[in-house]
């Protein structure tokens, strides 16, 4: 008898864990959105840089809409090499230029650097370079809590804010419920865990 209950016991609370699970999924669904997102409000700078990675233009155009606001006076486009021998910047300036905005705020950085990690070590060497103190980032809103975080360890925190482009794919609150939006997140989360094991 004694061991009857014994095993009951033991099968009840991996059943029962299963079952708030999944009565409670949208929230902790949702949590795991909203850590991925680490949004700033943008102060004025030297420059605003532009994360490489967006395919459909929010990045680059969030960028130039703070450039209008005044925020800066330069933007730096990061620009790894994407497809068809082409780096980046030579297919996002052009598309900024055709909403309408001058080609002359924008400045190509063309990077080797694969990962958002190189690619922030090659950005902040430029800055230095250009001896930009206050800038701005922006990248995608999936993107921010872990470009922050690398950001942080190369530069004081208070030299910069995390500014959050949209995505089309991604929301933080309901990102589960679009195919794209699964894979976004599980994407930006398989990095996520590589950056805290120091892959």
């Amino acid at each position: 008898m004694g061991f009857l209950k014994t095993t009951t016991f033991r099968w009840a609370i991996p059943l029962c864990a299963i079952v708030i699970a999944a009565m409670t999924y949208p929230i902790w669904l949702r949590l795991l959105g909203v850590y991925l997102v680490e949004a700033q409000a943008p102060f004025r700078a030297e420059m605003i840089v532009v994360l490489a990675g967006d395919d459909h233009g929010n990045r680059i155009l969030k960028a130039a809409e703070l450039m209008k606001r005044g925020y800066a006076s330069k933007i730096l486009v990061s620009a790894p090499y994407c497809c068809y021998g082409h780096v980046e910047s030579d297919v996002a300036i052009p598309f900024a230029v055709k909403h309408g905005y001058p080609s002359g705020w924008f400045i190509p950085f063309p990077v080797q650097a694969t990962s958002t990690a190189g690619e922030a070590r090659a950005v902040v060497g430029e800055l230095d370079r250009r001896h930009i103190g206050r800038f701005l980032v922006v990248t995608s809103d999936y993107h921010t809590h872990r470009a922050a975080r690398i950001y942080r360890k190369l530069v004081d925190a208070n030299r910069f804010r995390m500014v959050a482009a949209p995505d089309w794919a991604f929301r933080a609150g309901d990102w589960w419920r679009s195919r794209e939006g699964r894979k976004q997140a599980f994407y930006e989360w398989a990095k996520t865990v590589a950056n805290w094991v120091g892959l």
